[in-house]
């Protein structure tokens, strides 16, 4: 019996011991996702397609706004070439959540900018991001717009 209690309590020790490692690292990939998020804002404020080639997956699935689902290489030429220019975002909600090596972010945000020359002002959008930990990295492996 002593022996069994000698056992249960080295592995509640080691409990204690990783316990708050695991919770430290999902902070710190909250922290991640939480700077990434911010970082993503600001690539659409300055049409930083850079940002969109390093941290989308090469097959990310992306809806926009207005229902149309496009590619990675979609999204990205549409900011390059100008035709989605955002004016001004403001987040006003934001939630994250981890699962290991995967996180989703939930964002209430207004936009205003313009599609194809075609201004849409001030609109409230609910913007579900999912990122995934690939090699190192994370990448946005989807993310829909809606109208709030």
């Amino acid at each position: 019996m002593a022996k069994q209690n000698a056992v249960a309590w080295i592995w509640f020790a080691l409990w204690m011991l990783v316990a708050p490692l695991a919770q430290a690292q999902a902070q710190s990939a909250e922290q991640q996702i939480s700077a990434l998020s911010d970082q993503m804002i600001q690539a659409n404020l300055k049409g930083d397609e850079g940002f969109y080639q390093k941290h989308y997956a090469d097959d990310a699935t992306i809806v926009h706004g207005n229902g149309k689902l496009v590619t990675k290489q979609e999204d990205i030429a549409d900011l390059k070439s100008g035709a989605l220019k955002y004016e001004a975002i403001d987040v006003r909600e934001k939630t994250i959540r981890v699962y290991g090596d995967t996180a989703v972010v939930h964002l209430l945000i207004n936009f205003k900018g313009s599609l194809n020359g075609q201004p849409f002002a001030p609109i409230n959008l609910r913007r579900t991001v999912v990122w995934n930990k690939q090699g190192g990295d994370w990448k946005v492996i989807a993310w829909q717009v809606t109208r709030a």
